[in-house]
């Protein structure tokens, strides 16, 4: 998947819109992001090449026992076959995402969109507004997982139970094909949440982070 070529321009100007929108009543920049994937998960490889040269070696087995006419005697036959098919399993996890997820638990996954989303949050320069308010919507895409991160202005007054709430309505929106839709209502709720909080746009307000969506 490329998101560059995922999204439009139509695209990018909507998410733009909406981010300015919503920052327009509140002291608070809101951020979202996009990545493909937040691993590379070598491992996943290594996994699958491994998988796929242990039920070649036993369906040699089998056929040498049941299937003799498929059966292969040749010591360095059945290594050549071992080998390269274990090559094309860890091809096939490289360049097919389903194999790939499927050599790896949904921890690992966890744990790697986690820490890309913290690296993300740091690299945005999300936590530099002047009350601490900013808010990211981090969105990876292999995974499948969405984090909403708030700054601490903002987190020690909202309960977990808001954010989880609309990470749960943002990947229903995904799965069903409006994800532009869905991350422009996810910005729309946290400016509203700014707002609830009375985090209301100042006299001196400025524009601290820019309204484009970050494309990983």
């Amino acid at each position: 998947m490329n998101l560059k070529k995922k999204f439009s321009d139509s695209d990018l100007q909507r998410i733009s819109a909406a981010v300015k929108e919503a920052e327009s009543k509140v002291s608070g920049e809101i951020v979202p992001v996009m990545v493909e994937r937040s691993g590379v998960y070598a491992i996943a490889g290594y996994r699958s090449a491994m998988a796929l040269a242990a039920i070649t070696f036993l369906c040699i087995v089998i056929f040498d026992r049941y299937v003799p006419e498929l059966a292969i005697y040749d010591p360095l036959i059945i290594f050549i076959t071992v080998l390269t098919l274990g090559f094309f399993g860890g091809l096939l996890s490289h360049f097919w995402d389903p194999a790939k997820r499927l050599m790896l638990t949904q921890l690992h996954m966890d744990k790697a969109t986690k820490l890309k989303a913290e690296s993300a949050f740091l690299e945005q320069e999300v936590f530099n507004t002047r009350q601490r308010t900013g808010i990211m919507i981090f969105i990876s895409f292999f995974e499948h997982e969405v984090i909403v991160m708030a700054d601490k202005g903002i987190s020690k007054v909202v309960d977990q139970r808001e954010w989880d709430q609309m990470v749960r309505q943002l990947i229903e929106k995904i799965k069903n094909g409006d994800t532009i839709g869905g991350l422009e209502h996810c910005i729309k709720q946290c400016g509203q949440i700014l707002l609830q909080n009375n985090f209301t746009v100042a006299a001196d307000d400025v524009n601290e982070l820019n309204d484009d969506l970050r494309i990983g």
